[in-house]
């Protein structure tokens, strides 16, 4: 008779908590995941940009540290490989690192069909033989000729990225495309296809775009989540990479003119003010109020009665 692996209980919160995060407060450590979003959200320099933190052990967007690096194994299944070089070049740039000093593998074959038992096969092999921490895949659509409507079909595909995960001990980042218009409803549900891929990820993150903001949100299965952020995609010299957009001050708007406080607590009182009245109104200096009164009422927008004022009509 052959028995299932167990481990007691106790042991294995100990084991998570050892070892949490991969990218802290982004991605958990061996977690599989989405990098969602609709197309022009930047959903690729985000991946791009794990793979650069992980293998460099620098922060990822500047701002959330590795504490374990290791080897990325990279397939860009949309982009020529130069572009894939350049915008690498161009994170490092912003990292502060040589790209030639990093161990990612760009995995270079024209197609990789996760649908097709030699290509999963040929895959799990790669994996197990470079052993990297990280694996990205960019974007699933190019890994497939399957229905992604299809929960029969989306949910094989994933979960032999799961039992990649297990069997290796190695993170996956999916890229995926979200629904177009999909931006009123909650971003997971946003994702293109059958819902086993929000159910499916441990750590998910979802790009949004609203004009020239790009909003990024956060989920993990088990962590508290990160708060929601704004992003940027900055060229600073050779470095062009994304970044968390610092929050600008809140402007002061500007007060109102003397003349727009005047017009306003008369038009509120509905009839004849006294100057000290307006005076506690409009919050202005006595001399202020009345030079203003005697020009306002100069040029006609006020008429005086008696020792009041009101909006002159029309």
């Amino acid at each position: 008779m052959t028995l299932l692996p167990v481990e007691a209980a106790h042991r294995l919160a100990d084991r998570a908590e050892e070892r949490r995060w991969l990218i802290t407060g982004l991605w958990s450590e061996e977690a599989v995941g989405i990098v969602g979003g609709e197309p022009k959200c930047c959903k690729s320099f985000l991946a791009l940009d794990m793979a650069v933190s992980v293998a460099a052990g620098v922060p990822c967007l500047r701002r959330f540290p590795v504490t374990r690096p290791g080897r990325v194994l990279l397939y860009a299944a949309e982009d020529a490989l130069h572009v894939v070089r350049r915008r690498l070049e161009g994170i490092c740039a912003a990292a502060g690192v040589a790209l030639p000093e990093l161990d990612i593998q760009v995995i270079t074959a024209p197609t990789v069909r996760l649908d097709l038992e030699a290509d999963r096969r040929c895959l799990e092999e790669t994996v197990a033989t470079l052993a990297p921490r990280l694996l990205v895949l960019d974007p699933f659509v190019r890994l497939h000729r399957i229905d992604e409507n299809a929960s029969g079909e989306v949910a094989p595909l994933l979960a032999y990225l799961r039992e990649l995960q297990r069997r290796h001990g190695v993170a996956v980042a999916v890229v995926h495309h979200a629904k177009k218009g999909g931006g009123r409803v909650r971003a997971g549900q946003a994702l293109r296809g059958s819902s086993e891929f929000h159910a499916w990820g441990d750590s998910n993150l979802y790009l949004r775009r609203e004009g020239e903001v790009i909003s990024l949100a956060v989920e993990h299965r088990a962590a508290p989540s990160v708060p929601a952020m704004v992003l940027e995609l900055a060229q600073r010299g050779d470095a062009l990479a994304l970044e968390v957009a610092e929050p600008r001050p809140a402007v002061e708007p500007p007060s109102a003119s003397v003349d727009e406080r005047i017009t306003r607590a008369l038009a509120e009182a509905g009839r004849p003010v006294s100057l000290a009245d307006l005076r506690a109104s409009c919050r202005v200096r006595t001399a202020t109020l009345c030079d203003r009164l005697a020009a306002m009422t100069a040029a006609g927008r006020l008429t005086k009665d008696g020792a009041a004022y009101r909006l002159a009509d029309g």
